[in-house]
């Protein structure tokens, strides 16, 4: 049986000049992700992150307290999606403005109108569709889930909206019921958790999400 645990990054610098910037928060859950999962033996054969720097940077940091010597390699099938560029599409445009609950609100809007294939208020070229977010991230999952194999470990650091879609693809869900299920999972990722994929003869399947016990209190973040 194989095992792919879907990772997501440690807290970006909301509000800062560089959102793609770990916190110092991120960079301690990133830390105590390792250790918790150099605790439960895990020893990946394959690290895997997309090109986004809070993502490459979690993938290291996490490695480094953990213990693993392997190098990370990159996949950008499991970048985020452009949530700036959605939001100037098709939310507030004064969203830079917006404190965290006001973000998430308007956020939650945007990406509800992007996935249901409405049209942007402000056309962005360029901005990726909601089908091919999708179908990048389909082809992410089925070839970390083939790296992955009989009796692989594959860890793969990405982010909250990658990672609620390959949820959303591992239950079924298809058509609408996938936006609508996709927008559920994507709204309760913690900062750091990790999602268990196990692969077998007939595929893979998702045995657990959004798992976090090594962050409580103060280190629990959502954004």
């Amino acid at each position: 049986m194989g095992r792919l645990l879907l990772v997501r990054h440690g807290q970006a610098s909301f509000g800062a000049d560089d959102y793609d910037v770990l916190s110092d928060a991120g960079r301690d859950q990133a830390r105590r992700l390792g250790a918790h999962l150099a605790a439960l033996d895990v020893v990946p054969d394959v690290l895997l992150h997309g090109e986004l720097r809070r993502q490459r940077d979690t993938a290291t940091e996490m490695a480094g307290a953990a213990g693993w010597r392997l190098a990370p390699r990159l996949d950008a099938r499991w970048d985020e999606l452009d949530h700036l560029a959605v939001l100037g599409a098709y939310g507030d445009p004064d969203h830079q403005a917006l404190d965290r609950r006001a973000f998430q609100e308007a956020f939650e809007r945007a990406t509800g109108r992007w996935a249901g294939g409405g049209a942007p208020d402000a056309p962005i070229e360029g901005l990726e569709s909601y089908a091919g977010f999708v179908a990048r991230v389909r082809a992410g999952l089925d070839e970390a889930a083939h790296q992955a194999g009989p009796g692989a470990t594959v860890v793969a650091v990405s982010s909250g909206g990658a990672i609620a879609a390959a949820a959303a693809l591992l239950l079924g869900a298809t058509g609408p019921d996938l936006a609508a299920a996709w927008s559920r999972l994507n709204a309760v990722l913690v900062n750091s958790s990790y999602s268990t994929v196990v692969v077998g003869s007939t595929g893979a399947r998702l045995l657990t999400y959004n798992e976090h016990p090594h962050v409580t209190g103060p280190s629990l973040t959502y954004r």
